[in-house]
C-alpha cells in the first residue's frame, strides 16, 4: 500500500475538517490491486442489497435498469429508500433532505429532449407531511435548492428530469457554491462517461463538527423555514468509475457549503474515502470489494 499525504486549505476555512478520528484535513492516496485487499476491509460489515416487500410502506420497486445498474455495488445505507425514474435515494426525515442519492450516468442518458425549464421544484408527497420540506422553507433564505442528483444528468427523459426536482433530492446550498465549484464537479462527472464503461455517482450532505473558541467541538448547522430543513455544513460526492479493462476507480470529493471560486481545481476537494465513510456513517469500499479485486482510490496528489 502506497501513501502520500497532502493537506488541503479549501475544505473548511479557519478550522480543521473533522472527517474522522485523527484524519483532519489531510488527504491520502492508496491503491488496491490483485486479490490482496487490506485485512481491515475484510472485517468491515457490508451493507446488503435490500429485499423489501412491494406492499410495505417503505417498499422499493426497482425498474430493470436500476436493478442491473444502480444496485450493482449495493447501497451505502438502507433507511427510507425511494426509487425514482433517474435515481435511488435514502431519505432523512429528521433533516428533511436525503442521506444519499445514487445515480448511474451514461452518454445516452446525458442527451435527449428533456427541458428543465418545464420542471418545477415540488414537495415529495411520498414523505409524511411532518417530515418533508416545502418550497416556502427555501423562499428568502439565501440558499439555492441544490440538486443532489443533478437535473442535467438525465436529459434522456422528461419524467427522469422532473423526478430530480422533488425536494427530497434537494438540500440547501450556498448559491456561490452551487453555481460555481459544485457545478464544475457535476460537469466533470458527466464528462467521465466519455472514457469509462460505467459511471456511478453517490451524493449527499454532511454535518461536520468544528472546534470553537471554548476549545470544545460542536456540530452546528442552520435550519430553514417552519419545517426546519437542515443546512449541511458540507457535501460529498463519491464517483465510482468502471474502466473497460475491468478496473474500478473511486474518486471521493467533499466541498464546504460556503462560497467557492469556480477556478479552484477540483482536485483540491478530493479526500480519502474512509473520511466520508466515517463522517457520514455510510460504507462504500466493502460493497465495491465484493464485486472486484481491482480497486484504485484517487485522492489529492495521486497520479
Amino acid at each position: 500500500m502506497r501513501r502520500s499525504l497532502i493537506c488541503s486549505k479549501w475544505l473548511l476555512p479557519g478550522a480543521t475538517l473533522a472527517l474522522g478520528a485523527g484524519l483532519g484535513s489531510c488527504l491520502t492516496y492508496y491503491s488496491l490491486g490483485g486479490s490482496a485487499a487490506p485485512e481491515v476491509l475484510r472485517r468491515v460489515p457490508v451493507i446488503p442489497v435490500p429485499q423489501v416487500s412491494a406492499a410495505s410502506s417503505s417498499s422499493l420497486e426497482m425498474t430493470p435498469y436500476q436493478s442491473t445498474g444502480i444496485m450493482k455495488y449495493g447501497f451505502p445505507g438502507l433507511a427510507h429508500l425511494k426509487s425514482r425514474e433517474s435515481y435511488v435515494l435514502s431519505y432523512d426525515p429528521r433533516n428533511r433532505t436525503a442521506h444519499w442519492v445514487i445515480e448511474q450516468l451514461s452518454t445516452e442518458r446525458l442527451s435527449g429532449l428533456a427541458d428543465r425549464k418545464v420542471s418545477e421544484f415540488r414537495e415529495d408527497d411520498s414523505v409524511h407531511v411532518y417530515h418533508r420540506a416545502g418550497n416556502d422553507d427555501y423562499r428568502g433564505s439565501g440558499f439555492d435548492r441544490g440538486h443532489l442528483a443533478a437535473a442535467a444528468n438525465h436529459k434522456w427523459s422528461q419524467k427522469a428530469m422532473d423526478d430530480t426536482f422533488y425536494l427530497s433530492n434537494v438540500a440547501p446550498q450556498n448559491p456561490h457554491l452551487n453555481q460555481n465549484a459544485w457545478n464544475n464537479l457535476e460537469k466533470l462527472c458527466r464528462s467521465l462517461t466519455k472514457q469509462h464503461k460505467n459511471v456511478f455517482v453517490c451524493t449527499g450532505p454532511l454535518y461536520l463538527p468544528r472546534k470553537e473558541s471554548d476549545g470544545k467541538t460542536y456540530v452546528k448547522y442552520q435550519v430553514l423555514g417552519r419545517n426546519n430543513v437542515a443546512v449541511p455544513t458540507h457535501f460529498f460526492k463519491v464517483v465510482i468509475l468502471e474502466k473497460h479493462n475491468g478496473e474500478v476507480e473511486l474518486r471521493p470529493y467533499v466541498m464546504p457549503n460556503i462560497p467557492m471560486d469556480e477556478k479552484i481545481p477540483l482536485e483540491r476537494f478530493l479526500v480519502p474515502i474512509e473520511s466520508i465513510e466515517r463522517a457520514s456513517g455510510l460504507l462504500f469500499v466493502p460493497n465495491i470489494m465484493k464485486r472486484t479485486n481491482s480497486l484504485r482510490a484517487i485522492t489529492a496528489g495521486s497520479k
